[in-house]
């Protein structure tokens, strides 16, 4: 692969024997060439890495090549800029392979069944809301037809929930850790919970020191919308625990699996589980990115010259090399055990390194790990490991795909073949309901950075993406649409619409069979509809401005879109995000869109969990009711947040195509302590969307409202009148 300077190594002049002085311009002195002089096409792969070993030479190999970019970037940086101090931060020890530009590598349902006794149980219910039918997404809370299992404060609950009215908890289980996400099948769950070092940091399989995740660690929200977050987890390490509920009174572990890696995504397609989780990059403790002697701060650069530059330079890289070759690699592997309860079975499955693979693109070193699990027949755990930084996780019931982003950064090298600031390398794996056959497929690469899961789709064989180079209020942001399709281990571009919406970025996408709809922003919502029913030839139909942006689109029916997002105040050159707002779009005709209905919800900080997180969403179709968490704020003026919060709960909606939006009720959830609204609340960024409650259930005439503090039943005839609560 063919870079510029900024992806390879910088080259003295020798026979320079002159003085820099402070105004002086050492460009005519520098020369500067490639890595690789051969051009060739960009393209992304992975190759099986034959043993530990091997892994671990490709570690130390990205690892070198990273520090010795960065140290001749920062070097070149210096001379070009004589008046330009750096300050401390340079000489700092520290890991190496924090999210940069990628490097070369040398080629080679949501809800459970019914429970089976005869008790009574609710007819019609809504469930985990799913962005693929049959792939089931791991949530905190899960339901069946009358039970309701959450996690809160350390523990499973499990709620009997019907009759609603005499909802109450039969069971609590302590779970170690943080508890996130869990999975329940018939008569068994499984749940996510993260688990931290007694240090508090992050969770090293073996003896080898492991770098914390860049930015907030410790933090335990995770990434949903991906516009001001990156999907890494949080440096934690993942246990997950098969429990037999099949008396839910006495829920009993079977078995658990313990990874070091941060949960990043899970699906469960039948009965098979499949997991994704990533290891912080390895820490190389000792490092340095500058020769002691120079000052990077001192104007006065006339004492040293080239030669004398170029030698402390190569020194510094040799004694970094000789750090990084010297540390113990293998110790900082990830791992996965397994253990059987009650039996003293317990197997370490990644101590061979077997399924290890190596990217071509690859990004320090780091190692996301997909693993696979029958839940309910105890069968082996098949893992995949890549030596790459994790991504955006999307999964078809055939398919997983991990879409991982590389910025451009100067201290770390760019492709001389890619004019774009970002790309995005994206890797197929094999999964379905037998986990015994998931296996790495292929892998691409597109220009730009997804948003989030339902920035891709795949469908008939062939996976399309949006993606977005830049942002605003960059002016060169503009967004892309690929289908990638292809036999072997590439997955190559056959159709692309790019430079989609100049000057603005994405906010939503939503796929449907041969079509798809994307927003973007920056003033106006453009809602963009395109035909893909030929890949290799996709259009885009047509352009629909409104003010606002959508941050997530539902496929209410066949004909209609059913959106939440951020009304707007146009301002010139840009515009507030203003309330909460809800709206349908008729798309029966792809090339005339049309609004057809409209609600504003509070002014500048109102806010709902929904809006960045779909598993709050919750469309209950058999009934035409909407119902989303919600955050009003009133007041606020000139661009300024609302002053005052109004209200905190769920509101539900009658919606239909026909009739657009009635407000049919609300469930206040203020705080049980205070049972008072705090306006300090209105203060959220957009992208920071919350709410106090997080999720809702439909059970027959009841709604069952869930916030961290308790669940709320009200009948879905008299809202705002509390039937049971269950408090957690």
């Amino acid at each position: 692969m063919n870079r510029k300077f900024n992806g390879g190594l910088l080259f003295w002049a020798t026979a320079l024997p002159t003085v820099m002085s402070c105004s002086s311009s050492p460009t005519s002195e520098v020369v500067v060439e490639p890595t690789h002089v051969k051009s060739q096409e960009l393209s992304a792969y992975l190759t099986p890495l034959s043993d530990c070993d091997a892994v671990a030479a490709a570690a130390r190999q990205t690892a070198i090549v990273q520090m010795r970019q960065t140290v001749d970037a920062r070097i070149k940086e210096w001379l070009e800029n004589p008046s330009r101090c750096y300050g401390r931060g340079w000489n700092e020890d520290g890991p190496i392979a924090s999210p940069g530009a990628p490097m070369p590598m040398a080629p080679p349902s949501g809800g459970a069944t019914a429970n089976s006794n005869a008790a009574p149980e609710a007819s019609s219910v809504s469930s985990t809301n799913n962005q693929v039918a049959g792939v089931d997404e791991a949530d905190f809370i899960k339901n069946d037809h009358r039970y309701i299992y959450v996690l809160a404060h350390s523990k499973l609950k499990i709620i009997d929930a019907w009759p609603a009215s005499s909802a109450h908890i039969v069971a609590e289980v302590d779970i170690e850790g943080e508890p996130r996400k869990l999975f329940v099948d018939g008569d068994r769950a499984f749940v996510y919970t993260a688990i931290r070092s007694s240090s508090g940091g992050s969770f090293a399989g073996g003896s080898g020191m492991v770098a914390p995740w860049p930015g907030d660690v410790g933090a335990s929200s995770e990434c949903t919308y991906g516009y001001d977050c990156e999907f890494t987890g949080d440096g934690s390490a993942t246990k997950a625990i098969v429990l037999d509920i099949k008396d839910r009174a006495n829920p009993k572990r079977v078995r658990q699996m313990l990874s070091s890696g941060s949960l990043i995504a899970a699906r469960k397609i039948g009965h098979a589980v499949h997991t994704v989780v990533s290891n912080p990059p390895i820490a190389f403790s000792g490092l340095s990115y500058w020769p002691s002697f120079i000052d990077q701060c001192s104007s006065d650069r006339s004492q040293h010259t080239l030669a004398l530059v170029k030698m402390a330079v190569d020194n510094l890289k040799k004694e970094n090399e000789a750090i990084i070759n010297k540390t113990d690699v293998l110790a900082a592997l990830p791992s996965l055990t397994v253990s059987e309860i009650g039996t003293s079975t317990s197997r370490e499955i990644l101590k061979a390194c077997s399924g290890f693979l190596g990217a071509s693109i690859s990004d320090g070193s780091t190692f996301t790990t997909v693993f696979s699990v029958d839940m309910v027949s105890d069968s082996a755990v098949t893992p995949r490991t890549i030596v790459t930084k994790p991504g955006a996780v999307y999964a078809s019931g055939e398919a997983l795909y991990i879409s991982v982003n590389h910025k451009r950064n100067d201290a770390y090298g760019w492709f001389d073949q890619v004019k774009e600031d970002a790309v995005s390398t994206v890797h197929k794996f094999r999964v379905g309901d037998d986990p015994s056959k998931t296996a790495y497929i292929a892998s691409g690469i597109v220009p730009g950075q997804v948003l989030n899961q339902f920035s891709m789709d795949e469908y008939e064989s062939h996976l399309r993406i949006a993606t977005t180079v830049g942002r605003v209020p960059d002016p060169k942001a503009h967004s892309v649409l690929s289908i990638l399709g292809g036999k072997g281990e590439r997955l190559d571009v056959v159709g692309q619409i790019n430079n989609i919406a100049p000057d603005e970025d994405i906010r939503s996408v939503r796929f449907d069979g041969d079509k798809a709809y994307v927003v973007t922003f920056k003033k106006t919502d453009p809602l963009f509809v395109f035909e893909l029913g030929d890949p290799r030839n996709p259009k885009l139909l047509a352009e629909l401005k409104i003010p606002g942006f959508s941050t997530y689109m539902h496929l209410m029916d066949p004909t209609h879109l059913l959106t939440i997002g951020y009304d707007a105040n146009d301002q010139g050159d840009f515009a507030w995000f203003a309330g909460v707002m809800l709206q349908i779009f008729d798309v029966s005709d792809p090339r005339h869109p049309k609004l057809t209905a409209k609600e504003v919800i509070g002014t500048r900080g109102s806010s709902s969990e929904a809006l960045t997180n779909h598993l709050a969403f919750n469309y209950f179709a058999p009934r035409n009711l909407l119902a989303l968490p919600m955050t009003i704020c009133e007041g606020g003026s000139g661009g300024g947040f609302g002053e005052q919060m109004t209200f905190s709960g769920l509101i539900v909606f009658d919606v239909t195509a026909a009739a657009g939006f009635r407000q049919r009720g609300r469930v206040a959830h203020p705080p049980l302590a205070t049972r008072s609204y705090n306006d300090a609340g209105c203060s959220n960024w957009w992208t920071n969307a919350s709410s106090v409650v997080q999720r809702s259930i439909i059970m027959d005439d009841f709604i069952y409202s869930v916030s961290s503090e308790a669940i709320k039943v009200d009948s879905l005839n008299a809202l705002g009148t509390q039937v049971a609560e269950v408090k957690l």
